[in-house]
């Protein structure tokens, strides 16, 4: 009992000092809450499975921003890993007759070496030609996959894919709780040193290249750790709709990434998840206007990017919070000093 008390204050004062202190890390703390109790409040299939194709759209938009936000590779092609996760879950599922649990897993180590297939030709390449080489590849594999209709289907895909899961609350926490442990992951890897080395890379290659990092090693890192959960994403989606076909890997799919991205703000990780958990959602609402509906979202597109140039959520926390200009951390926009060194914030 006294050991439960311990680690109960001990939480409480971590969530007091580190939580409690910044209204952008409150939001994701009932993000959290909510996302994790939503079945309390309502088990409705329709909403459960617009939650759950949520979350694994969120881990695709996280993938692309981990390595076009952060490194400035930018990938227009990304639903390349995508559906390499897909295709390889089907296949291994179908054919081999390997269990989900298996088959998500070695998909996403597949989609790793498409992002090595994909990093090593691009290496030398930058800005317009590097988008234009990326956007090559998903259809280079879509005529393979057309031409081997016997593999994988053709142009009617893979069809009758087993459900890592039948629970309606089984697939719900499955596919949350793995949504909410790959963002934490990558969140953590851009704000660890190999996160700095990347948005470097971004800012100056050639003076990382001076200070000597091999910067080809922490791009090809970059291209690895963006497929690999860009492909736990699709052999998700693969499992979950229980069809793997062309349009995982179309390149309105790889668009769709993008606006999502600078949609929220782009390298931050969560810009992308907050993008994703407010578009998608939209997009079924507008649903009650069929006509107009891509009308409706490309106008929201338009004015979020008109007015809100570098994202939304990064216009949101300029506004709820402040930088020190002496420390760097972020305070309540209401405050007059710095928490942590007392330095004048106006």
């Amino acid at each position: 009992m006294e050991l439960i008390i311990f680690y109960f204050k001990k939480l409480f004062k971590i969530l007091r000092n580190e939580v409690l202190v910044l209204p952008s890390r409150v939001v994701v703390g009932i993000f959290f809450i909510v996302l994790l109790g939503l079945p309390l409040i309502t088990q409705d299939p329709y909403i459960i499975r617009i939650v759950i194709l949520t979350s694994i759209f969120a881990i695709f938009a996280a993938s692309w921003d981990l390595l076009s936000g952060f490194t400035g590779q930018m990938n227009f092609g990304h639903a390349l890993f995508f559906g390499v996760g897909a295709y390889s879950s089907a296949i291994l599922n179908i054919h081999f007759h390997l269990s989900p649990w298996g088959t998500v897993p070695l998909g996403a180590v597949v989609a790793v070496l498409a992002g090595l297939i994909v990093g090593i030709p691009c290496l030398r390449l930058k800005h317009t030609y590097l988008a234009l080489t990326t956007l090559a590849f998903p259809l280079i594999l879509l005529g393979v996959i057309i031409a081997l209709p016997d593999i994988s289907g053709g142009e009617l895909g893979m069809t009758g894919l087993t459900r890592i899961t039948n629970s309606l609350l089984g697939n719900y926490y499955l596919h949350v709780v793995t949504f909410l442990v790959l963002a934490i992951i990558m969140w953590k890897i851009t704000d660890s040193n190999t996160g700095i080395i990347f948005h470097a890379i971004r800012e100056d290659e050639l003076a990382v290249k001076a200070s000597g990092i091999n910067t080809i090693f922490y791009k090809l890192l970059a291209f690895c750790l963006s497929g690999f959960f860009a492909g736990i994403a699709g052999g998700l989606y693969a499992h979950y709709m229980r069809i793997a076909g062309p349009s995982t890997l179309e390149l309105s799919l790889s668009f769709t990434v993008v606006i999502y991205a600078i949609f929220g703000g782009a390298a931050t990780i969560y810009g992308p998840i907050a993008a994703v958990f407010i578009l998608f959602p939209l997009l079924e609402v507008f649903r009650i206007w069929p006509e107009y509906r891509m009308m409706l979202f490309a106008a929201v597109v338009l004015i979020i990017l008109l007015y809100m140039p570098e994202g939304l959520i990064h216009w949101i926390r300029d506004k709820i919070e402040k930088e020190c200009p002496r420390c760097k951390v972020r305070n309540v926009a209401t405050r007059k000093t710095c928490r942590i060194c007392t330095a004048n914030l106006d």
